[in-house]
């Protein structure tokens, strides 16, 4: 079942009566008759394929289907927090928000252009927002029209992880977990995460989007991931996420096999005289790197090359004297390969937390919960021989 088949006034109604207890009870609180409720429960029930409530003499009560099912309307209703908002419309403004455009939204959902065009209308009239304006052929969302597509993306995650759980109750898995992969997770707690999964859930699919914090954070944020792993952001800027340490890790400075500096006593201005490859300003590592520069003359070395690509930076430090500072773990094949060698172990102030960031907001699923544990045995040191 697709979340747009969903009726959000039926769904409210659902949790209205496993609230109260019975159909009657909960007439008032959706505005539906008892018929309309009767009727509306008998069709999701039919659509979901399992019974939502048991009926006793004296009330109804929620199956388990109706307990998994229940929490995730209830968020969804809370992240969308109007009665304006239908699945009709939620659906056509995200599809605008997503592609930019009417022509693109209509390609995406298969709505024409007149339909797309009246339910955005209708939205902004009954919400009394000004929620995108024109660019020429393009669309952009206003300040009010960005704030409500990330609600409206919180809701359809809820209602698509209701369905999914629904699913799985049923003996058919469907659920994604989605993760974020900053570049120091891929080295080694990541892989080694998603194969000890793996063996335990070879039915869920997991799709992993590579990125640095600035390309994740926002698809984080509006419920496109579900998490995400790497270095954490100290202090937090963002109030709606939660970081959850995992273990520390401490860079070195690396350079090539045979480079001038290598097997030297070097010093902070020997390092200076060279030209760096690092991932760009605001970056924590690159916020390391400038603290342990300080002290020398005030002035930092060259950086002719910005990039956050591990793979980018070690293919220039091969074929170069350029040095990077970076996690021995992220370039662990080329340091064992003897393509590269570390040119300067660093002190323990340059160390960095890495973690696992989450919306403060997520209601993670029992895989989800497996998947968070895998990370924390993962992240743990092996045990010594």
């Amino acid at each position: 079942m697709e979340y747009a088949q969903l009726n959000l006034r039926h769904l409210a109604a659902v949790a209205k009566i496993a609230e109260l207890g019975s159909i009657n009870a909960a007439t008032a609180s959706v505005n539906l008759t008892q018929p309309a409720i009767t009727q509306a429960l008998a069709r999701l029930e039919e659509q979901l394929g399992l019974p939502l409530f048991e009926r006793h003499h004296d009330g109804m009560v929620p199956t388990p289907a109706a307990r998994l099912l229940i929490v995730r309307i209830e968020a969804a209703l809370a992240h969308i927090s109007s009665p304006h908002v239908t699945i009709s419309r939620l659906r056509a403004f995200l599809a605008l928000a997503d592609a930019g455009s009417y022509a693109g939204a209509s390609i995406q959902t298969g709505l024409s252009l007149p339909s797309l065009h009246r339910a955005i209308s209708d939205l902004s009239l009954a919400l009394r927002r000004s929620l995108v304006r024109r660019r020429g052929r393009t669309v952009a969302l206003t300040a009010a029209g960005f704030d409500l597509a990330r609600s409206l993306r919180l809701a359809r995650v809820e209602l698509k992880a209701g369905l999914a759980e629904i699913e799985a109750l049923k003996g058919k898995e469907t659920r994604t977990i989605t993760i974020g992969a900053m570049p120091l997770s891929r080295a080694r707690i990541l892989p080694a995460t998603v194969t000890g999964f793996m063996r335990r859930h070879p039915e869920v699919k997991l799709a992993i989007v590579e990125g640095s914090r600035a390309e994740l954070v926002e698809p984080l944020r509006n419920g496109t991931i579900d998490l995400m792993v790497g270095a954490l952001r100290l202090p937090l800027d963002e109030d709606d996420l939660m970081q959850k340490p995992l273990f520390d890790d401490l860079p070195a400075v690396i350079g090539r096999r045979g480079h001038p500096l290598a097997g030297r006593d070097v010093s902070k201005e020997d390092l200076a005289g060279y030209a760096w490859a690092m991932p760009g300003r605001g970056a924590p590592l690159r916020t390391s790197w400038e603290r342990f520069f300080t002290c020398t003359d005030g002035n930092l070395p060259r950086v002719p090359i910005e990039s956050g690509s591990v793979m980018m930076i070690r293919q220039i430090l091969i074929d170069s004297d350029f040095l990077t500072m970076l996690s021995p773990d992220q370039l662990i094949v080329e340091l064992e390969a003897g393509w590269l060698e570390v040119i300067l172990s660093l002190p323990a102030e340059l160390g960095r937390t890495i973690g696992v960031t989450t919306r403060k907001s997520w209601m993670p699923s029992q895989v989800h919960r497996d998947f968070l544990e895998e990370l924390d045995l993962q992240s743990k040191p092996a045990p010594e021989c």
